[in-house]
């Protein structure tokens, strides 16, 4: 079923009609001293077209949707090998989904369960190398997630503010991360990046400690109105609730920067 919103494969069928009519043309002479191989360039121009504006290459790896109910699911663990394909994740409206979204040919989860916990792996080797639809997921509020999102090259954006986090590990080559941070997490929540920005989002009346391992080239922007660095590299949130409980945040990278909104 084609994601909401996905463009029909028109590009390609135009292109090479308007190529096929030149060459024609170009055999029956009708184009003069023209040189048809001086338009090859287009090719690159059209491929480069269909993917901003269908998110694919080829028509048959179009986004499609997909949703799992929840069941008696009362811990889930969601793994993302995402390659080059962004990503976005965010807490579901709907109840009795466990998740549901948007992902790439192929590259629907594939669910494992052990007794009430369920693990979801998403993996970009599943998915045709000419496809590059945007994976967009939501995941169910009411029970704790364990989220492992890893690219070589691409975005991720993850909003955590209305999901509970048992852990979460974000790792990007080329790529930046955008971290939404959640009202309630178990364990430490880590993002790095080799080669990009991380920026880190408190919603206001959460309660955060975002620790950052900077370097030579790798810089700290905090929002000094949001923010109170208590000691060399560590950041809390000073406008949160008392009683919100404390999520702790660890941030890493090496070329690029941070920031603490």
């Amino acid at each position: 079923m084609p994601a909401k919103g996905s463009r029909g494969p028109w590009l390609w069928p135009l292109a090479l009609t308007a190529i096929g009519v030149i060459l024609l043309l170009n055999n029956f002479l009708l184009l003069g001293d023209f040189n048809v191989t001086a338009l090859w360039p287009l090719l690159l121009v059209i491929a480069g077209a269909t993917i901003l504006l269908r998110g694919d290459f080829a028509p048959s790896s179009e986004g499609r949707t997909f949703g799992i109910t929840r069941g008696s699911v009362e811990l889930a663990t969601l793994e993302i090998s995402s390659g080059e394909i962004d990503v976005t994740i965010r807490a579901l409206q709907q109840e009795g989904r466990l998740i549901a979204g948007q992902f790439a040919s192929n590259a629907r989860p594939a669910l494992r369960v052990n007794e009430t916990h369920t693990f979801l792996k998403m993996d970009r080797a599943a998915t045709p190398w000419l496809s590059f639809a945007d994976w967009e997921m939501g995941l169910a509020r009411d029970l704790p997630w364990q989220i492992l999102i890893s690219t070589h090259f691409g975005q991720v954006n993850v909003d955590l503010s209305n999901l509970i986090v048992q852990e979460a590990a974000i790792g990007t080559g080329l790529g930046d991360v955008r971290l939404v941070a959640p009202a309630e997490a178990f364990g430490t929540i880590r993002a790095r990046s080799a080669l990009g920005n991380i920026h880190i989002i408190t919603p206001v009346g959460y309660q955060t400690q975002v620790v950052v391992q900077a370097g030579r080239l790798f810089k700290v922007h905090a929002d000094e109105r949001r923010y109170q660095e208590i000691e060399p590299g560590v950041y809390v949130s000073h406008d949160g609730e008392e009683l919100a409980p404390l999520v702790e945040i660890a941030v890493s990278g090496t070329f690029g920067d941070a920031y603490l909104t």
